[in-house]
């Protein structure tokens, strides 16, 4: 095994030197091009003294990131990709608790970069593209000095407070990981990948990562392409792209506009999805045109690099029934842990802890935050073994799998009962034109709330449907139409967004 991201990538530029690296929709950068781009960079980043520190990128989703990401690999430093179209305010409290040494920049945004502190040093990706300092030299020296354990990057959450924790990822991390994916999923120099997620959202990690250790091709889909998707499947067959891995949310938008009716995409081979809970209703949508695609639901939170468990498709499913988040990836242990510590070995729920070198080193300067998540394993104190609680719910069903119930702190307590509101929101989503439902919790009222998108107002139909389907404690009081559910930047569905618009109304 090779001790750094870099390492892989070099082999791969030795191997693949002439095969599409990344493209958008205007550029496309082989891997020989992105090698050469990427330690032009890491020089003149080394020339500035700068080593193992974080360095931020304000540019926008194209190309060219993932050109400076590494660069900055390159440099022996670690990178953190900012959100362009983040509130100025949300920006400000991550470079507050990062204090990142450079920020390098696209020109477009240099008003936006000049309101950033004094302190921080600002570089220009285009002065820097265009000046030439490499000297390879200085490259093998930054890596010779290499370790495994040195940061690659750091992605920051939204945090239960507002502030934005920045999980911390190793070159171990991303290697340990990328390890299982491309293996279990026959990742290789032909694969060639759609990517729908931004690259500050840890999903980004499998895909881009996936490419860049095997030779594949990491494809930009536009994000336009998302809200007005016909264009969307033209774009995947001029890329001839094979493999996606999207958001639910992302696979759903197909299904609400009945794509597959009119087209369909002519080279897909692989449906990766992951982020959110995959309604069924969306996944039977997919499999009824693209009968012989492989399907696999994937899971696990930023912290473990992205994903700890999954689940390949391989027998039918109801609406009604919610897919499985399957086994324990190949390196990666997963335990059920009660409310007393205690290991839960039958189908009782718990909640999921992960030992695995998949497991980040922390939270970036934030002491009290990574004693809260990443802690000593419960069930011994023979040796140190740090495990990460990941605060969600899931329990073993009858052939052995795991089952994700619901987000520890999503769960409510209503009428005297504990429920989970992912449980009346996959039985509700059957009712006939409802696209979506989330369940939400009025906590001072003590009652349940249902938004549901779709084109109709379907408030009497639900309203039966959960009188019928569901226990008193567990139907909705209220019922609130979208037409369509607001996204946040990773293309998830953005719940508070959602509260706001309703309270709003009121």
């Amino acid at each position: 095994m090779k001790k750094t991201i870099i390492e892989y990538f070099e082999s791969t530029v030795k191997k693949y030197p002439h095969n599409t690296a990344v493209a958008d929709s205007d550029t496309l950068i082989t891997y020989e091009a992105l090698g050469d781009i990427a330690k032009n960079i890491a020089c003149q980043i080394a020339n500035q003294q700068i080593r193992k520190k974080p360095i931020a990128l304000f540019m926008k989703r194209s190309a060219y990131l993932p050109a400076a990401m590494m660069s900055v690999l390159y440099s022996g430093n670690f990178y953190v990709v900012l959100d362009y179209e983040s509130p100025q305010q949300r920006i400000e409290k991550i470079l507050n608790t990062l204090s990142p040494a450079m920020i390098i920049y696209e020109t477009e945004y240099q008003d936006v970069v000049d309101t950033f502190d004094d302190h921080i040093l600002k570089f220009s990706f285009e002065k820097a593209l265009e000046t030439n300092q490499r000297d390879d030299r200085v490259i093998e020296k930054i890596q010779r000095e290499a370790t495994s354990g040195d940061p690659a990057y750091a992605l920051f959450t939204s945090g239960s407070t507002g502030v934005p924790k920045g999980a911390l990822l190793t070159n171990l991390n991303v290697i340990s990981y990328i390890h299982w994916l491309i293996n279990c999923f026959n990742i290789n120099s032909n694969t060639v990948f759609g990517s729908q997620t931004s690259l500050y959202f840890s999903m980004s990690v499998s895909d881009f990562f996936g490419s860049m250790f095997t030779g594949a091709a990491y494809h930009i889909i536009p994000k336009a392409y998302f809200t007005f998707p016909a264009k969307l499947i033209s774009f995947m067959d001029e890329r001839k792209i094979n493999t996606i891995y999207w958001v639910p949310s992302a696979l759903g938008i197909v299904a609400k506009f009945d794509l597959f009716r009119y087209c369909l995409p002519k080279t897909l081979e692989k449906v990766l999805f992951a982020g959110e809970v995959m309604p069924v209703k969306y996944l039977n949508y997919w499999k009824k045109y693209l009968p012989d695609v492989l399907y696999a639901n994937l899971f696990g939170p930023t912290e473990t690099t992205d994903i700890c468990s999954y689940y390949i498709v391989d027998r039918e499913f109801e609406e009604t029934q919610s897919l499985p988040i399957g086994v324990p990836c190949d390196n990666c242990e997963l335990l059920l842990i009660d409310e007393d510590g205690k290991e839960i070995l039958d189908d009782s729920i718990g909640e999921l802890y992960v030992s695995s070198p998949f497991v980040a080193s922390g939270y970036y300067c934030n002491q009290e935050k990574t004693n809260e998540a990443f802690v000593q394993n419960p069930l011994h104190n023979n040796y140190r073994e740090i495990v990460y609680k990941t605060g969600d719910l899931v329990h073993k069903n009858k052939y052995g799998e795991l089952e994700y119930v619901g987000r520890k702190d999503f769960q409510i307590k209503h009428l005297g009962y504990r429920i989970e509101p992912s449980e009346i929101e996959t039985v509700l989503n059957t009712v006939d034109h409802v696209d979506l439902t989330v369940c939400l919790y009025d906590k001072e009222a003590d009652r349940l709330l249902l938004a549901y998108e779709s084109q109709k107002d379907l408030t009497s139909e639900l309203n039966e449907a959960s009188q019928n389907l569901l226990p008193q404690y567990m139907r909705p009081s209220e019922f609130h139409q979208f037409s369509i559910f607001p996204k946040n930047a990773n293309g998830k569905i953005d719940r508070k967004e959602i509260v706001k618009t309703i309270l709003e109304k009121k």
